[in-house]
Order: structure tokens, then C-alpha cells, then sequence
């Protein structure tokens, strides 16, 4: 959320002008109650449970129950959980039930939280949603059908495809760029037919909805003031409070309602206006705000006739039905976003995509920490016996870091737009959960393999899983506090590795280890310190890598370059590296054969921090003083080379005497086996940085400067789901700020010949500024004297070192398109490290007989999204589900271990690859048999919620009839069939039922 100003009642009075009869058809305005609850921005969760989301609850649910006329929307299931796991008497529990049954108190989007659309993930998206999805079904058997993204700062394409697949019929944004906001409301466009995917099409194409320019929050009607948060004073309730409603000024309530609902009337086509009645924090006094609405609404219909106007109270399902019933033909939108959002000509909100860059790195590492778990957890329940682990504990770890991941794709969350205490809430939430899964994993690991030790005590037992459905070829690394070990896999041989000292740690080696891994398969290896040289065994030893010092080099403005190169190299690349600069200098790619010039360097942007003085930088918004400088003044080089792995070590120092570098470039190329099996480790350059602590009021980034001819056009993922095309735009104002885009995963430059692909760990901004240029904001440190900001304490002085990571891939395109995807997916989820100290009770291979592991393994173009137990307790069946709802709500059902979700993506676009965006067809019967007998297999809706066989979306008149693919082109296959076929860009949902032991 963000501040805003109130509408001062002098205006109010000003609008109190005599009212003209409509000649238009009779307006239908639907008065949508409803109340804006961040999840954790200013205050923390707990601080808003107690100071207004319980009273928000309590006092609606009393309203609604008093009045049948009344209506309510809730949206965030975080809270609404709380209130009812942990509030609610038996008396209201009944009263909610009855009010849902009839539909005067509605569910809308239902997810765990209102999610960022620029900064998160798209499997984060579904899992907040799954998580809260569940829940409502599990607890009254409905499945929300409107979704409510009302205050993400930007809307993703991605979303609406998303809520297509989980069964919603109507979709609701509002901040949009603000000069396309009036552009669309002049047109009468602010409705349209959004298809979010180009190779879905019309088959997830979804009608939505843009709030006009007074967006969620509705002036001048809040009669319950404002909540009051400890340290606030009691006078500052009074800020928002409306006077009540009297006989005396009723016209001016009526008058303000009446003209704010016909001037909303002109930016839509069909007779009916969504008035959303509510704000931020509001409706924690629901008797007082009904009572004074009543009121008004009752005097407006009492003129009904005249008015040629009427008011209701209403959900959101009762707004699109009446514009559905109007059978209006609609306009479609293609595949396009509506990224970056600009508020007015000088604040575009580009700040956030690299806020508080720490946690966002935390938030992903916790999501593919999770899924690791989930995988993990699933095999091993379902290849029991279970010896020491309770399964119901196992649940009870995985569903503490499912909510901790939910909770942070708030959109004033993972954005890092919020208050530092409640950042320390976010980051306590997802360590605690991460510490119960590592405890999980730990458990499984014990439970499946007794302690192992080698012939000395001192050393360590590392278990490695692979928690994607494909083989993968890498090597992990270790740390290690001796540099000569020994190292023998399951079988006791000894294993291919390198030992090298820590880039930042002096006293430990970082011990790579080549390995090839099966699909949800782990690999075990021992790691023992080496004999002396007079008892050596004569087993080889990991190969010592040799450390190459350069001296420093000063940055200057005008000197010789590429003088002196030095090569480092694998199968697929060659880096040059100048050592009159300490930089890269070029690239060649030895598929293409062609070389490309390339350097790497940290710049920064910096920011004015008076806001007398002009618009600043804050945590949402960027607004540069001017261009990128240099963020260094000199640079020293290292290279550790060895036989799996060569590091090129860059620092650079932000003055010529820092001891300590600002920031750093690890940049690794690895050797590994010829063939397939190794063509996804070739064919990237690892990069690690360190980035900061930066200097107030900086913006770090890392800029790549090419030859490649781009014409500054930039491709950037939406969630990591889809590219979009972004095309560089001169702005009269802001220009730099608006041509900053969401990375979540993925972002490439092209010419031709060539493309430069970047993969990222993280959320992150990134840029195309010139001409074969791609750079990456990292971080941002800043302090301004905005009131506001200070009094609320929303400032961004982030003194923190980070590390985050990218990977570059560069070829031709026909090699990189059909690569990026499964690299992106190898940097996100690569595999799980867990590391046991010896015991010296055991005895070497005593896991051989108690590891027997099939592999899951999918077609190349198949991503397993997600194995998991959800440990829902609804019969999948909704007949049967909805009277066990009324039959027996006191029983607790047990959790069903043998049901799995089992979620499949389609990797490729329609016409990305020739071979990889082919349909493909899977026989889940087969691929899923190293884990049990499949009984039987159910298509469900995203979210698990809907039997796909009973799930009838809405249909909308479009002015653009072409379908493309469709529902009608894709063959059903026999119920309950274990053969799916997956589309491009298809994301598929199961429930697979296993046989009992």
C-alpha cells in the first residue's frame, strides 16, 4: 500500500449541485464491502490480529447476521485462518457457515495473501493459492471464483493464466500505468478477455477488470476511523472518521455517492459500476460503518425513479454476474503485462524489484528448500515402513515453511516494501520453517541408512538428493576445514573432485565434487581427512586447484586495452581475460564458432535524498540523479584452476586502499563428461557476487556490455513462466526507471548470431540501457527525509552484504532457447546437500542394501512442478464432501498419506523448438512406479480444488473469435487413465492415489 491524501470535505459540499435524470439506461451500482489487510507491511501479523483484523471479523460477521440486505468480501485466508483456528466461538463458526451457504459473505481470490506479481515465482503463486484454496474447501466446501489483485504494484500476465486454471471467471486489477489507466477509461477499455499465454490461448483466457482511478478505497465513507497501533496516539482514530449520517447532511453523502458512481458509469459499457466500499484497515467497527450506509443507500433508492440510479449492497460474484448476463461483446489482450507501473510522470515503481534483496534471495532459497522436502517427504511415505518418523510430524514441518513461503509473496513482502521489524517477522517465519525441514530431511536420512563412518572418526557422510525429475550432472560443493581428504562413494570407490581454498572463508577449502544423479534419487559419498604420505593407500585424492594472482588494476578513463589476454576454457567456451584491466574481455563460443566481446563491471546509480529538492528513491519507486557511474576504482584478480572447475576471482575495491572489497565477481566454468549428460554444465558460467555493504543513497548494479547488435531490445521472464518483449521507450520523463523490468528467473539479450541468456536465483531489476548492454540491479541502500517515510519508518538503509547468482549462457538461439529452461530449473532446485558426522560404530557400505531407489524421470520437455502430500482430509469427491460437511463437522478426519499432488509443466512455447514444444505424452502409471502401485489418477483444477471434470468456467463474447488451440482441440482421455498429454506451456494437476501397503 502507499500513502495517499483524504478528499477534504469542502469538496464534498462543492458536489452538492442539483441532480439531472439519466436518459441512459438505469444504473445498477453494487456497493462491494470489503477491507484492504496487508499482510505484514507497517505492523507485523500479530500486531494487526490484535489491533483490528479480529474486530474486523467479529463485528462483520454481527452486521451481516443482524441484516439479510448486507454483504462482505474477504480476501487474505492468512488472517481469516487465524481468526478462526484461534478466535471464533462455536456460535460463529455456525453464523459464517450460514452466511457463505448463502452467499452474503464471499471468499475472493482466497490464496493465503494478495501476491506481488512482479517479484515472485510463479510455483510460489500457486502454492499461497493451493494453501489457501484448501483450506476453504476443506472448512466449507466452496472454491472462489473472482479474484481481488487490487493493490500489486503492476500486473503480471501470468497471473489471469494461473486463475483461469484454478476455475476463477473474472479477474480484478487496478494499478496500472497511470496515463494507460486514463487512456483505457476514455475508451471504455477498462474491461477486456485477457489471454495471459500465447500458446494457451484461449483455452485460460480469463475477463478482467481494471478499478478506475479511485481504485479500491472509496472516500469519504469510513465511519469506524482508523485502528490504533501502539506508540500511535488515540486523537489519530479521528484522521479517516466520517461524521455520522443525519437528516441535516444526507444530501451530501447521497450527492458525493451519486456523482462519484455516475462519473464511474462513463468509463465502463454496461449499465452496472463496481463501487468497492472499504480502504486499508477498515470495517473493525462493521456496525457503525453498516448502520451509517444504510442509511444513505435507503435515501438514494427512496429517488430511485428520478435518479434513473439504485444501490445495493453486493459480493463480487454479484457484480460480474449482472455484466456477464449482459452478453457484451469484449475486446481480447493478448499476452502482454502491464509492467513496469509509473504512479504519475515521476514515479515509476522499478525501486522494489531489487529491494531488500537479501530477502528475496531467502524466499527463494526457502521455496526450493520446500520443494526438495516435498519430493523427498512423498517418497519416503510411500516406500514404507516408517521406523522411526511420524509421518503427521513430517507434515506438520513441510506445512510450517508452506505458510512462511506463502506469507512472503505479499505484495508488501518479497517486494521489500515494509518496515524493518516486520521484515525481521518475515525472515524469523521462513528460518524457523527451513530449520523444521532440514530437521525432516535429517529424519528421513536417519530413518532410511544407519550411521555410516569410515576407517577414522573425523570426517563426514554426505547424502546428495536430486529433487527434479530429470538425471542431473553437476558438481556440488562442500566446505571443509582440511584441505587433503579423501572421497569414496555408496560403493566405496573413489570419486572425481577438486579441492580449492574458500573465496571468503581463509581457513576452509571448498571440496567440488563431480556427480551424476538419477530423477528424485540421492547419491552418498564419505568424506574423510588423508593419511600422512608414509601411510597412503595409494586411493587417489581430490586434486589440489592452482591459485593464479594478479596484481591490482586502477580504472581509468583512457588506456590500452586487450594487450594481454589470458584464456580460461571448457568444452564450450572460451573467457578472455585482460590483464590490463582485470575484466573480461570476450567470449568465444565454440559451437558457433564466433566470438563475442564482453566485459562485466559494478556501477551505481545515485539518488537525491531531499525531497525538497526533487522526487527521491525509496523502497517501491527508482528515480535516479542521473546515469550509472563506476563503482570502483580498482580491481585484483585471482584464478584457481583445476581439472573439474576453474574460478576466476574478481574484487573490486571501491577506493584504491579498501582493504575489503565492495563488491566481487566468482565466476566458474566446469569440466564435466562429454555427451548429454553433461551439455547443461558446460554450457553455462556460473556467476556468484558479493554486493555491498554499498554507501547511502547507491543502487548497485552489475552492467554486461556487448557487441552484440540488440537495438536495446530486452527480454524479460513474468514469474518465470513466460518472456516478454521489451522494447526500450524514450519517456519525457524517468526514462532510465521506466525501462527497468521484473527478473525473476530469467532475462536475455539478442542479435542474429547470437544470444546472451541470464539466469537468476532471485527477483532482481534489470535493464537494457544501450546498445548490447544487459544490467542487473543487485542492491540498493537509501535514506531520504521524507516525512512520511520516517514517521512510519519505511526507509530501505539496507547495510547489507549479498551474494546473489546468476548463470550466462551464450549461442545461437536454436542452442540457448532449447537450454535456458532446464537451466533455469538446474539453478533453482539444485540438489540437496546433507552432511553427517562419522560415527565410528559403523561399518563402510552398511547403506547398500537399505537405499534402493528407482528414478522418477520425465521427458526433457516435462518439469515435475510439484510431489507432495498435502495431507488435505476432503473426500475428492464434492457430493460427498459437501455432506460430510454437514454431517459431522466435529469429527477430525485423518490425513489421506497414499493421495499425491502431482503437478506437470510443459517447458516450451508453441513454436519455440521444433522437437521440445511438441505435445508430449506421459504414462504416470509407469513413470511414477519406483514409488508404488497407482490406483488411480484425477485431473484437478490448479489448486486441487475442482474435479477438472466438473469444472465449467464462464464463457465470454469476444470480438476476436480465433481460439487457436482450445478446449475443443485437446483429446479427453479415459477417465481416471494413467496417459496424460501435456500442451506447450500447459500446467497439469493430479491427485494420484496409491495402493496401500
Amino acid at each position: 500500500m502507499e500513502p495517499r491524501g483524504w478528499l477534504p470535505l469542502l469538496l464534498q459540499l462543492g458536489l452538492m449541485w442539483p441532480l439531472e435524470a439519466l436518459s441512459e439506461p438505469q444504473l445498477r451500482v453494487f456497493v462491494v464491502p470489503h477491507s484492504h489487510m496487508d499482510v505484514g507491511w507497517l505492523h507485523t501479523v500479530q500486531e494487526s490480529m490484535q489491533v483490528y483484523v479480529t474486530d474486523v471479523y467479529n463485528s462483520v460477521v454481527e452486521a451481516l447476521t443482524l441484516e439479510k440486505k448486507r454483504r462482505f468480501i474477504v480476501v487474505e485466508q492468512e488472517y481469516f485462518r487465524l481468526w478462526w483456528d484461534g478466535v471464533t466461538s462455536d456460535t460463529q463458526k455456525g453464523q459464517v457457515r450460514q452466511l457463505v451457504a448463502e452467499g452474503r459473505l464471499e471468499f475472493v481470490l482466497g490464496g493465503q495473501v494478495m501476491h506481488d506479481e512482479a517479484v515472485t515465482h510463479f510455483d510460489d503463486q500457486i502454492l499461497q493459492l493451493t494453501e489457501g484454496h484448501g483450506f476453504l474447501y476443506e472448512t466449507f466446501g466452496v472454491r472462489p471464483q473472482f479474484s481481488w489483485q487490487v493493490d500489486p504494484f503492476g500486473a503480471s500476465s501470468t497471473t489471469p493464466t494461473l486463475f483461469a486454471l484454478a476455475g476463477f471467471n473474472a479477474h480484478v486489477i487496478s494499478r496500472i500505468d497511470y496515463n494507460l489507466k486514463e487512456a483505457m477509461q476514455d475508451t471504455r477499455e477498462l474491461q477486456f478477455v485477457w489471454r495471459g499465454s500465447r500458446s494457451l490461448s484461449a483455452q485460460q483466457e480469463i475477463f478482467t477488470h481494471v478499478l478506475d482511478q479511485f481504485s479500491y478505497c472509496s472516500e469519504g465513507f469510513n465511519w469506524d476511523g482508523e485502528a490504533i497501533f501502539p506508540g500511535t496516539s488515540p486523537n489519530d482514530m479521528y484522521l479517516q472518521m466520517q461524521i455520522p449520517v443525519t437528516k441535516d447532511n444526507i444530501q451530501i453523502f447521497t450527492s458525493f455517492l451519486v456523482r462519484n458512481a455516475l462519473t464511474r458509469a462513463t468509463w465502463f459499457r454496461t449499465p452496472h459500476v463496481l463501487w468497492p466500499w472499504g480502504c486499508d484497515r477498515q470495517f473493525f467497527n462493521a456496525s457503525l460503518q453498516f448502520a451509517n450506509m444504510d442509511i444513505i443507500m435507503e435515501y438514494i433508492n427512496s429517488e430511485e425513479s428520478e435518479l434513473s440510479l439504485s444501490v445495493e449492497y453486493a459480493t463480487l460474484g454479484d457484480y460480474f454476474r449482472a455484466v456477464h448476463s449482459d452478453q457484451v461483446s469484449w475486446q481480447v489482450r493478448d499476452h502482454r503485462d502491464f509492467l513496469p507501473y509509473s504512479s504519475d510522470m515521476h514515479h515509476a515503481w522499478t525501486g522494489f524489484y531489487a529491494s531488500r534483496s537479501g530477502l528475496k534471495g531467502l524466499a527463494r532459497r526457502a521455496s526450493s528448500l520446500l520443494y526438495a522436502g516435498e519430493s523427498m517427504f512423498t517418497r519416503y511415505v510411500l516406500l514404507a515402513p516408517h521406523r522411526f518418523l511420524n509421518p503427521a510430524w513430517g507434515l506438520q514441518q513441510l506445512q510450517q515453511l508452506r505458510w512462511a513461503v506463502s506469507e512472503v509473496q505479499h505484495h508488501d513482502a518479497i517486494t521489500g516494501t515494509h518496515v524493518p521489524r516486520v521484515g525481521d517477522m518475515f525472515v524469523e517465519h521462513l528460518s524457523t520453517g527451513m530449520e523444521g525441514v532440514h530437521k525432516l530431511m535429517a529424519s528421513i536420512i536417519q530413518d532410511r541408512s544407519p550411521a555410516h563412518s569410515g576407517p577414522e572418526p573425523g570426517g563426514h557422510f554426505a547424502v546428495v538428493y536430486n529433487p527434479l525429475a530429470w538425471t542431473v550432472t553437476t558438481i556440488i560443493t562442500l566446505t571443509v576445514g582440511f584441505p587433503n581428504v579423501s572421497i569414496t562413494d555408496e560403493s566405496g570407490h573413489p570419486v572425481l573432485a577438486q579441492v580449492q581454498p574458500s573465496k571468503e572463508m581463509p581457513s576452509a577449502y571448498d571440496l567440488h565434487v563431480l556427480t551424476t544423479i538419477p530423477g528424485l534419487s540421492y547419491r552418498h559419498y564419505s568424506i574423510q581427512p588423508s593419511r600422512s604420505s608414509q601411510e597412503k593407500t595409494g586411493e587417489p585424492e581430490p586434486f589440489v586447484a592452482k591459485t593464479m594472482q594478479f596484481g591490482g588494476r586502477l580504472r581509468r578513463s583512457a588506456r590500452q586495452v586487450g594487450g594481454s589476454l589470458v584464456p580460461v576454457n571448457n568444452d564450450c567456451y572460451i573467457v578472455f581475460l585482460d590483464l590490463d584491466t582485470n575484466l573480461m574481455h570476450s567470449i568465444w563460443e565454440r559451437q558457433s564458432n564466433r566470438k563475442v566481446y564482453m566485459t562485466q563491471q559494478f556501477m551505481e546509480y545515485h539518488t537525491n535524498s531531499d525531497v525538497r529538492k526533487g522526487p527521491v528513491s525509496d523502497n517501491y519507486v527508482f528515480t535516479p540523479s542521473g546515469a550509472a557511474e563506476p563503482a570502483w576504482e580498482a580491481v585484483r584478480m585471482e584464478i584457481v584452476e583445476g581439472p573439474l572447475v576453474t574460478e576466476i576471482r574478481q574484487y573490486f575495491h571501491r577506493k584504491v586502499n579498501d582493504s575489503e572489497p565492495t563488491f566481487a565477481i566468482y565466476s566458474r566454468l566446469a569440466r564435466g563428461p562429454q555427451g548429454s549428460d553433461g551439455e547443461l554444465l558446460c554450457h553455462r558460467i556460473e556467476q556468484e557476487y558479493r554486493a555491498g555493504p554499498l554507501e547511502l543513497n547507491r543502487e548497485a548494479i552489475l552492467r554486461t556490455s556487448t557487441d552484440l547488435n540488440t537495438g536495446r531490445v530486452l527480454h524479460s521472464d513474468n514469474n518465470g513462466y513466460q518472456m516478454q518483449r521489451r522494447p526500450y521507450r524514450q519517456n519525457m520523463w524517468n526514462t532510465i526507471a521506466r525501462n527497468y523490468y521484473p527478473m525473476v528467473q530469467s532475462a536475455f539479450i539478442e542479435d542474429l548470431p547470437s544470444r546472451l541468456v541470464l539466469l537468476s536465483e532471485q527477483a532482481h531489476g534489470v535493464s537494457s540501457q544501450g546498445n548490447g548492454q544487459v544490467e542487473v540491479m543487485l542492491h540498493r541502500r537509501l535514506w531520504n527525509n521524507d516525512k512520511w517515510a520516517l514517521d512510519n519508518d519505511l526507509t530501505l538503509n539496507d547495510s547489507s552484504v549479498v551474494h546473489p547468482v546468476l548463470w550466462l549462457l551464450l549461442g545461437p538461439k536454436t542452442l540457448t532457447s532449447g537450454l535456458s529452461q532446464r537451466s533455469g530449473l538446474a539453478l533453482q532446485h539444485r540438489p540437496v546437500v546433507m552432511l553427517r558426522e562419522m560415527n565410528e560404530t559403523a561399518h563402510r557400505g552398511s547403506w547398500n542394501g537399505s537405499w534402493k531407489q528407482e528414478a522418477v524421470t520425465l521427458p526433457s520437455s516435462v518439469h515435475l512442478q510439484i510431489l507432495s502430500i498435502p495431507g488435505w482430509k476432503y473426500s475428492s469427491n464434492h457430493t460427498e464432501h459437501l455432506r460430510t460437511l454437514q454431517k459431522d463437522r466435529k469429527h477430525e478426519a485423518k490425513a489421506d498419506l497414499r493421495r499425491v499432488l502431482l503437478r506437470l509443466q510443459h517447458l516450451y512455447e508453441v513454436d519455440q523448438d521444433p522437437v521440445l514444444s511438441q505435445p508430449v505424452t506421459v504414462n504416470l502409471r509407469s513413470v511414477l512406479g519406483g514409488l508404488g502401485s497407482v490406483v488411480s489418477v484425477e485431473e484437478r483444477s490448479l489448486t486441487g480444488t475442482w474435479d477438472m471434470k466438473m469444472m465449467s468456467r464462464w464463457t465470454w463474447s469476444t470480438r476476436d473469435p480465433h481460439h487457436h488451440r482450445g478446449n475443443s482441440s485437446r483429446p479427453s482421455p479415459p477417465p481416471g487413465g494413467p496417459e496424460v498429454t501435456i500442451y506447450p506451456k500447459e500446467i497439469q494437476t493430479f491427485f494420484i492415489h496409491f495402493q496401500e501397503h
